[in-house]
């Protein structure tokens, strides 16, 4: 299975942060957000990955490379202009092939095992995605979960971790280069059953603002010290 990283959005939450550099290149713990990605992925045994970007994308590209020190083969997908997920995922899709991929946003930082999903099968499913406990700043949360099924709405919404597998199909309709967010989607799948999910209990954040950063940062280096 191969892998995609998301890391074209401008990060403008995280200002001045992401002027001069992407957001996906931030450090948490001596060393950037996306290498903790890599690094993960090779470890679960991923060994080619997929990174799109736009904003400062040569930065990306210069810092990672083809991603052998880590482990991982990586091709990259160029945006002009940030495409959104669906959009993203869909230009990316010559690089991903025919067969489910995984997909993970850049901003995250989690301790869930990649490995738990390489070998998914969806059969007729277009997506799996792992859901999590509603952060602060996400407290309605986004999907509900029941036998293992994910629905747009329920007795209680968990927050989606930015974590899933997709089949190439569920983008297929989308032209190249055109701006698309995912959920709409992931919605339109929900309503035929075509979305299973799982929840994780586990440490994840949603490093969406400079504060947080910040406290990613001092608790990975307090563990480390």
């Amino acid at each position: 299975m191969k892998a995609m990283i998301l890391a074209a959005g401008r990060g403008v939450r995280m200002r001045p942060l992401t002027d001069t550099v992407p957001k996906s290149l931030l450090p948490a713990g001596g060393k950037p957000l996306i290498v903790w990605q890599l690094e993960k992925l090779a470890r679960a045994g991923f060994t080619e990955a997929v990174i799109n970007h736009a904003h400062l994308g040569h930065m990306i590209q210069a810092a990672l490379g083809d991603g052998a020190r880590f482990g991982v083969s990586i091709r990259y997908s160029p945006e002009p202009v940030a495409l959104e997920t669906a959009g993203g995922i869909a230009l990316a899709l010559p690089l991903l092939g025919t067969a489910p991929f995984l997909v993970i946003n850049a901003d995250i930082f989690s301790d869930y095992d990649f490995a738990a999903l390489a070998g998914l099968d969806l059969q007729d499913r277009l997506a799996h995605l792992v859901l999590v406990d509603n952060p602060p700043q996400h407290p309605r949360g986004d999907f509900a979960l029941a036998a293992e099924q994910v629905h747009e709405t329920g007795d209680k919404l968990l927050t989606f971790s930015g974590i899933g597998v997709y089949a190439p199909r569920l983008f297929g309709g989308i032209a190249s280069g055109a701006r698309l967010a995912l959920a709409p989607l992931l919605r339109n799948a929900m309503a035929s059953n075509r979305v299973s999910g799982e929840y994780y209990g586990g440490r994840w954040h949603d490093i969406g603002t400079a504060e947080r950063l910040q406290a990613l940062d001092a608790t990975l280096k307090g563990e480390r010290a």
